[in-house]
């Protein structure tokens, strides 16, 4: 079944009144939203997209985005999805790097939207929220044939270092990824209720929320933006049974006022990926609401899921787990050895092997990025993708994430890994968020700095904290500058931005 969309096509022929999206008091049923795709493959076929055109896609999380989604993939398009917050040049950029044809966006974002569609040269389509766009003609008959290989998605990363580049999804990458997380890592049926407060436009909600659900006939609830209330609101409303985040998200629903009230008594499994989930985070979530929280690691690269925490073997709290099927994980050193599991010839205290970077090989891997040859032999220079993320592996295979590479701090020559730090933050019963950076010093050639977030109705001083984390770690590696903040800078994921984190003026 080569076209993803025929996912859809065969659960709405199969499940055809079961619901697939809910919204509050809105629900569509799969019937209605394979309808709706059909309409849309319409429409865009009306418009000349013709099989591997790109339509962008920049919508929130809305009933209309699963329709959009797989009605351009019916067509025979490819998805380039974008966040809808972007503003007019950076939408050019998008448009004009993926060549994409069309722009799909809807009302609130159409100003900016058509700034940027009107530079790129590109058709500029406002959407209905919740039916999306429909046909002036007939909808669309049978799924567009495409191959195993062929392009199904374009996530752009989020470029941490120059412009952001787009990986390239085929079919097969998602088709896979979401097939073997439904069956062996959520172990999904159509009586499942997943929580959609992931944006749709990420490779995370994208594929382990919506692909997954319409595979298996589940319902998928959705949060347009995240708000921890809503989040605990929904998931006793709707009887969630799936939750999905990132660790910030289990932080703000850890540390709300009302979590007491709170029904989370449906809930029968949480995944976490994104970035590392702080132990204290898991403990604190898991204790206060009794529901088991599973780590897993992935890339936009990596269709996305890499590794897991799998339901049944051993957990591991501050693991990401070992690699899903069909996929091959390995660490490499800087000429790109392989470094073995568990603990090396000078042994180690945790039975962790030494730090390495994560290398990746499997079904899940991306074709490439768009149009960038040379950046897809940097990432893939052996058939093994480099994630650019530092881990120690142990002697049962479990992974656990150091740092990413990008973030390592070098002080007086020694290697601090910020999240290290962070854990310890975490430790203090005040704070409720932590992001630990590198700050240019004159001799030691970086200091250790941390921006703290505390949590509703607690205090602490900067001293406080760094006298806390001095306590705990190696002397080299706690933070000698520490400044309280109301929040740290984050992604549309939720995923702390470091590097837009830095230290007010002393």
């Amino acid at each position: 079944m080569p076209n993803l969309a025929r996912n859809l096509a065969a659960t709405a022929e199969r499940l055809p009144g079961n619901v697939a999206v809910r919204l509050d008091d809105l629900a569509v049923t799969y019937a209605d939203l394979a309808a709706q795709a059909r309409s849309t493959a319409g429409a865009l076929r009306e418009l000349g997209v013709r099989p591997g055109d790109r339509v962008g896609l920049m919508l929130p999380n809305l009933p209309a985005f699963p329709a959009l989604y797989y009605g351009i993939l019916w067509a025979g398009g490819v998805v380039v999805p974008m966040n809808p917050l972007l503003k007019s040049r950076e939408i050019e950029y998008y448009l004009s790097d993926s060549g994409s044809r069309i722009l799909i966006t809807y009302a609130d974002a159409a100003t900016e939207a058509k700034t940027g569609a009107d530079a790129a040269g590109t058709t500029l389509l406002i959407a209905h929220p919740v039916t999306g766009i429909e046909a002036g003609g007939e909808p669309a008959g049978d799924v567009t044939e495409r191959d195993d290989e062929d392009t199904a998605v374009i996530l752009y990363t989020s470029g941490t270092t120059g412009r952001p580049k787009g990986a390239e999804l085929t079919h097969a990458n998602l088709g896979r990824n979401a097939e073997v997380a439904a069956r062996t890592l959520f172990e999904l049926t159509s009586d499942d209720v997943i929580m959609g407060c992931l944006p749709l436009f990420h490779s995370f909600g994208q594929s382990c929320g919506m692909n997954t659900a319409v595979l298996a006939g589940a319902a998928l609830t959705l949060i347009p933006r995240f708000d921890p209330a809503k989040a605990l609101q929904v998931i006793g409303r709707d009887r969630v049974t799936i939750f999905e985040g990132v660790p910030t998200m289990y932080a703000a629903m850890l540390h709300h006022p009302d979590r007491a009230q709170a029904d989370l008594s449906s809930l029968r499994l949480s995944a976490s990926g994104g970035s590392a989930l702080p132990v204290e985070i898991l403990h604190g979530f898991e204790q206060a609401f009794g529901a088991a929280i599973l780590e897993g690691y992935g890339l936009s690269e990596t269709s996305p899921v890499a590794s897991f925490n799998h339901p049944d073997k051993p957990r591991k709290p501050g693991s990401i787990g070992t690699p899903i099927e069909g996929v091959e994980m390995k660490l490499v050193d800087l000429d790109g050895s392989d470094i073995p599991a568990g603990p090396g010839p000078d042994g180690d205290p945790d039975g962790l092997s030494p730090v390495g970077e994560i290398a990746i090989r499997g079904h899940n891997i991306m074709k490439g990025y768009w149009r960038n040859p040379e950046a897809t032999e940097q990432s893939i220079p052996d058939g093994w993708f480099r994630s650019g993320d530092l881990a120690r592996q142990d002697a049962d295979g479990y992974y656990f994430i150091v740092d990413r590479k990008k973030d390592l701090i070098i002080r007086g020559g020694l290697n601090v890994y910020p999240r290290e730090v962070e854990e310890v933050l975490y430790e203090h019963p005040a704070v409720a968020e932590a992001a630990v950076v590198g700050m240019p010093h004159a001799t030691l050639g970086e200091e250790i700095g941390a921006a703290v977030a505390l949590k509703p109705g607690a205090s602490a001083t900067p001293e406080e904290l760094s006298a806390f984390v001095k306590e705990r770690i190696a002397p080299y590696k706690y933070p000698r500058r520490v400044w309280i903040v109301e929040a740290l800078p984050k992604t549309s994921t939720g995923k702390i931005l470091r590097r837009e984190v830095s230290a007010p003026e002393a």
